[in-house]
């Protein structure tokens, strides 16, 4: 007797593969996994489904199970429909009307392909949460429906960018796909390694885009079937470390494919069923607290095609818990899928400036508890809204001058607002960008200042329980601010500034909204005191300034501390240098021993002083890592 196990068993297992099984074996057992299945009469295009080949169903583990479990994440799905004069052409659903010649040629109308992908390029940044100088975020995914489509995007994002100086890295992949009869209906086509079945035309297209590729990544990979394998393989890589930013597809990279830095799927494409959840399912692995969701925005109306998948292969509750609530049910508040109520975004924001107008007065530890699980809780919701078109258009218009006319035209425009939906977003008050900055900058103290109380080798006397606060350190690091945006804002604030004094008060406010660039402060100040900012013509200028300023202040506070501390002066130079490469201080191995003054480890008093070097060294890296200078 023989026991078979198919993985995917909706694909591939009926038909002549189920035949050929029969008439090779006499006797055998057969189990069927799938995320999946067929059922006759609804996603079957035959008789046959997948309880007709495997038989009654043994057990079900379904998607609402998964999120529960904390395994996958919800989907967020946009219908865009910022195009209106091919909405009518985006809401087919008949496949054979789909074919026709005319409705070809109105989904690839160059108006259409130019407006989408300008909408991808302005959108790129909040949807992959990129939008804070320097952050790293997610990278995307762009679904198309053939090889003509991804040659026109491709040359569209192409023509778009040739002026940028910052162009997103865009590859694409696809190949020949055989003409089979699909198992289901909304099966993704399979496309084959077989590059050489494709057209001239698309065999043209496909080596021109890998020698892009080969120029953005020095590789040497071409179109013979060995050589387009391996691109496959290092553009898998890349798309799942980061590098690649948006990778256009036909059917490649569809279903099958993990990649928990991929955050956001575009789609040009008609998908149903199997084909939607698996082109969906791309963008929904875990990752961190700044990946709430996988992102879908869509070019086609999918909105049936969405609730009749997930209903298909969830169970009857599955729409509540698969998709993300609504932009106001964020804003406003919700009940969940468990029954508990959750606050909105306009409550939170409501309660912090109600109960801490001043963040930087507060002193008592009740307090401090109070406003960081407060603030905590406005980074969790405003990490979401941040991927709604609607939050994006409302912090627009939080600093725009309705006199001026063209500019509010121009958000009319960008985010399909009429007169009425512009008179009431102005009427919704969010928090200022110098507010919000406030309020990191003391909820950063608050954590230093737990950090500090932890770390103490003396009881703490408090009565306050601070085990059920999170600090979102992810969240922080998501919307961070590098330094060259810190050097930037002093260029542009020391033209309006009165006297240095002011300037260093708007300066120390912004470093300490920054998680990274705090132990800097000290730093950067004294290089506003000590320079002449008047001089520096660019920002260009003031960051080379800065550098120049940094290895200076680096050489002379190794020095100090090495003589103050009486260090081993080689060993210390060498041990701090590697410290600053890797970005921290280890106190494992003997390479920080290696540098202390001679002492017994038997003497009581050689702990402390390690210790003591230790916590200066460390801090000594914080202050000037990134900066650019020899020990």
């Amino acid at each position: 007797e023989v026991v078979f196990i198919f993985d995917e068993c909706h694909r591939s297992q009926f038909g002549e593969a189920q035949k050929n099984l029969n008439d090779k074996f006499k006797k055998f057992y057969q189990f069927g996994f799938t995320g999946t299945p067929i059922f006759a009469g609804k996603n079957a295009l035959g008789a046959e489904d997948t309880a007709s080949v495997f038989g009654e169903e043994l057990h079900s583990y379904v998607i609402t199970d998964a999120i529960r479990d904390e395994k996958v994440l919800k989907f967020k799905v946009d219908y865009n429909n910022v195009r209106p004069s091919f909405t009518d052409i985006e809401k087919e659903q008949d496949d054979k009307k789909l074919t026709a010649f005319e409705t070809k040629e109105a989904l690839l109308h160059p108006q259409r392909i130019k407006e989408i992908s300008n909408y991808i390029l302005n959108n790129f940044n909040k949807k992959t949460h990129r939008l804070q100088a320097g952050a790293k975020g997610f990278n995307a995914m762009f679904a198309v429906s053939n090889i003509p489509a991804a040659k026109l995007y491709y040359e569209s994002f192409k023509n778009l960018q040739k002026d940028s100086d910052k162009p997103l890295k865009i590859a694409t992949i696809f190949s020949f796909a055989p003409n089979e009869e699909q198992s289901a209906k909304g099966d993704v086509e399979d496309e084959s390694f077989e590059v050489s079945a494709m057209d001239a035309s698309a065999k043209e297209f496909l080596g021109m885009a890998i020698d892009d590729y080969n120029s953005m990544f020095k590789t040497t990979y071409g179109v013979d079937d060995k050589s387009f394998q391996n691109y496959y393989r290092d553009l898998a890589k890349k798309v799942k470390s980061g590098e690649v930013d948006l990778l256009i597809v036909v059917g490649m990279f569809l279903t099958g494919f993990d990649a928990p830095k991929l955050n956001t799927l575009f789609v040009d494409k008609n998908l149903r069923f199997h084909g939607l959840m698996q082109a969906y399912s791309r963008t929904n692995r875990i990752y961190d607290a700044t990946k709430s969701f996988g992102n879908i925005v869509t070019f086609r109306d999918l909105e049936k095609a969405t609730i009749d998948a997930i209903t298909l292969f969830g169970d009857k509750n599955t729409k509540n818990v698969v998709l993300e609530k609504s932009y106001d049910e964020y804003m406003d508040g919700f009940t969940d899928a468990t029954g508990e109520a959750r606050r909105g975004y306009l409550d939170v924001v409501k309660e912090l400036q109600e109960k801490f107008p001043n963040p930087d007065e507060i002193e008592k530890e009740k307090d401090k508890k109070e406003f960081a699980k407060l603030f905590g809780e406005y980074l969790r919701v405003e990490s979401i809204l941040q991927n709604y078109d609607e939050f994006a258009g409302l912090k627009e218009l939080q600093n725009l001058d309705m006199d001026d006319l063209d500019a509010v035209d121009e958000i009319k425009s960008k985010y399909g607002l009429d007169d009425e939906s512009i008179v009431k977003m102005k009427e919704v008050e969010i928090p200022s960008q110098r507010t919000v900055q406030d309020y990191r900058s003391t909820y950063n103290d608050i954590r230093e200042w737990i950090r500090q109380q932890n770390s103490a080798n003396e009881e703490s006397d408090s009565i306050i329980d601070w085990n059920d606060v999170v600090f979102e350190v992810d969240l922080l690091k998501s919307q961070e601010i590098n330094l060259d945006y810190i050097l930037e804002l002093i260029f542009e604030e020391n033209k309006k500034a009165k006297d240095k004094e002011s300037l260093i008060k708007e300066a120390r406010r912004l470093i300490r909204s920054s998680l990274e660039n705090r132990a800097k402060e000290s730093l950067i100040v004294d290089f506003i005191n000590e320079t002449n900012l008047d001089e520096i013509i660019d920002k260009a200028t003031i960051m080379d300034s800065f550098v120049t300023f940094s290895r200076i202040q680096q050489k002379r506070e190794m020095q100090e501390l090495i003589e103050d501390e009486n260090l081993n002066e080689v060993a210390a130079k060498r041990y701090i240098t590697l410290s600053l490469k890797r970005k921290y201080a280890s106190e494992n191995g003997t390479e920080l021993n290696s540098i202390l003054p001679k002492m017994s480890p038997l003497n009581p008093k050689y702990l402390t002083m390690k210790q003591s070097v230790f916590q200066k060294i460390a801090l000594f890296v914080e202050k000037f890592q990134d900066v650019d200078g020899e020990i």
